[in-house]
């Protein structure tokens, strides 16, 4: 879905408009799952990267500008836990029950003209 929204900024609103996002790439160069015992599935995710391309537009009572972006995203660590059901009742069923995430770097190039 595309972001809208504003800002406010010293002296005024700057609006703001992302649109057209699409996910272009995604490495996962280390990824393990492990069964926990009697409790669930364990997700782990180490340095992975994401990079989302974009078109975006500003607009404030001085100026407006509009272009394309790219975002890369780096270094990122997911640890998440799903659980099942003990019972055997829902075989099918899994819920998550936490999730860690960090990232290291994150690359932003915005191409626009005014």
């Amino acid at each position: 879905p595309d972001l809208t929204g504003h800002e406010k900024f010293g002296l005024g609103n700057v609006k703001y408009n992302i649109s057209r996002i699409h996910v272009t790439a995604v490495e996962l160069p280390s990824a393990s799952i492990s069964l926990l015992p009697r409790s669930g599935i364990k997700l782990v995710i180490g340095n992975a990267s994401l990079t989302i391309d974009m078109n975006w537009n500003i607009r404030t009572w001085m100026f407006k500008d509009s272009g394309r972006g790219t975002v890369h995203i780096s270094k990122v660590f997911v640890t998440a836990i799903f659980s099942t059901p003990l019972d055997n009742t829902d075989p099918t069923s899994i819920s998550l029950t936490s999730c860690q995430t960090t990232s290291g770097d994150i690359d932003i190039k915005l191409n626009g003209k005014t």
